[in-house]
């Protein structure tokens, strides 16, 4: 495949789209609409002929859902990622401007600097680069490929449902969806040296509550035992101790099963059998730490709390913000009712903020071992594995139109590059970009007839 635009104009689109705050928030008052013009029309100059030769159209406030007819409409495909960012913690130690865009050294070598570069507009540039590079060759895919590019997954706006909404009123049924998700993580498991190319084949639901407790507040000269504040912070203390029940789904067996030959010798028999081995696989998970234990159960994080408006008045109402993963195989109304019962106080009461099921498990069939495929051609020192993805994409909504939903970014991370997405100094490394580019291409170009 010739490359064409050059691998530098990847790296200066990436650059660019970086230096565009494109900050979402749940408040469209607070929404800078005047950067994701900007970046729209960033969009149109970088990749020209993408915008000249596909059928490219506004969905929702700032997204875009882009048609490239293919030589057959029979098996459509979905390529996703979002625009938008998150906030960026002013007081947090960022190595370089987080909207610099700026290529500084990094223990993965040279790199790209800056908010969004892995969440994920490396996402954009990567799909963007690679089909500017197949039009410019001639390329027609051999089936229709669909951008979808939503403009508030950090939020969960509504702009992927509306991208959903146009694909079934022009009767489209993807026969392959893939958004963000899973990436080549390397590091992922302790004794485990190769990298990992995970992909989600489903995703846990999202789901906020509040448990509010209120009372008589007053002065804080004479206050009265078990007040609001005192019980909010009970319930909390009873969450911790009430963890949802553990079992490891089938996706997890199925990941454990493929790292048999890449982990120790002792613990190869254990992996090797892990569907037979269930409960056992699920134990030694639990007990090999907070990231490996969630992908066992669903989980429970207290994120946000709040109390009285002064230090010297009591609280009359009391409120803790619960973020809750949900398990494939749990709902929505078994995570209230659990919480219900380990809170054990009538007097608190729950309320549902957000309420998201976890996703359906999508096969891993002919789609799936497309992306295999892909994976090993690209990166072939890396394990490919389905796994279930924690966090929410945009993807979800896709579930309603296609059965073979994914979440794989084509890019090398490391766990401090993991842990810096939607915390500081997220980067993303030239050399990795560039290799994105070729997996969608190569992903593209092998789409079969």
């Amino acid at each position: 495949m010739t490359a064409l635009p050059t691998d530098e104009h990847a790296v200066g689109a990436l650059q660019a789209l970086v230096r565009i705050p494109t900050v979402s928030d749940r408040d469209p008052a607070r929404v800078d609409t005047d950067a994701f013009e900007r970046l729209l029309a960033e969009l149109a100059r970088q990749f020209p002929l993408l915008h000249e030769r596909l059928e490219v159209s506004r969905v929702g406030t700032h997204g875009l859902l882009a048609h490239w007819a293919g030589a057959s409409t029979e098996r459509p495909v979905v390529l996703m990622a979002h625009l938008d960012v998150v906030p960026v913690d002013t007081d947090a130690p960022w190595q370089h401007d987080p909207f610099g865009g700026e290529v500084h050294d990094s223990p993965v070598g040279p790199a790209i600097w800056g908010r969004g570069t892995l969440d994920d507009k490396g996402c954009v540039v990567g799909i963007c680069t690679a089909v500017e590079q197949l039009l410019e060759a001639g390329h027609v895919p051999a089936q229709d490929v669909w951008l979808s590019f939503g403009c508030d997954e950090e939020v969960s706006g509504p702009a992927a449902l509306e991208a959903v909404g146009v694909l079934r009123e022009r009767g489209v049924t993807p026969w392959l969806v893939l958004d963000e998700g899973g990436a080549i993580a390397g590091g992922a498991f302790p004794g485990v040296k190769a990298p990992l190319g995970v992909i989600g084949v489903t995703e846990k639901g999202t789901t906020s509550l509040e448990l509010v407790a209120e009372g008589r507040g007053g002065h804080a000269s004479t206050p009265a035992p078990n007040g609001p504040t005192a019980r909010i912070a009970r319930a909390i203390l009873r969450m911790e101790k009430s963890p949802f029940p553990a079992s490891a789904p089938a996706p997890t067996l199925e990941l454990m099963r493929r790292l048999a030959p890449h982990v120790p010798l002792p613990l190869r028999p254990l992996l090797s059998r892990a569907d037979r081995m269930a409960p056992v696989v699920t134990r030694a998970l639990l007990a090999a730490g907070p990231e490996a234990a969630a992908m066992t159960r669903t989980t429970v994080a207290t994120t946000t709390l709040s109390g009285s408006p002064a230090l010297n008045v009591i609280a009359s109402t009391a409120r803790a913000g619960l973020n809750i993963r949900v398990m494939v195989g749990d709902t929505v109304a078994g995570v209230v009712e659990h919480v219900r019962k380990a809170v054990a106080d009538d007097s608190i009461r729950i309320e549902v903020v957000e309420s998201g099921e976890p996703s359906p498990v999508s096969p891993m069939d002919e789609p799936f071992e497309l992306l295999e495929d892909c994976i090993g051609a690209v990166f072939p020192d890396a394990v490919a594995t389905p796994y279930v993805m924690m966090a929410a994409t945009d993807s979800r909504h896709f579930t309603a139109i296609s059965e073979h939903v994914y979440r794989f970014a084509p890019f090398r991370m490391t766990k401090a590059q993991r842990e810096a997405i939607h915390s500081y100094d997220e980067h993303l490394g030239v050399a990795d970009l560039l290799d994105g580019v070729r997996w969608y291409a190569l992903l593209i170009e092998r789409l079969p007839s």
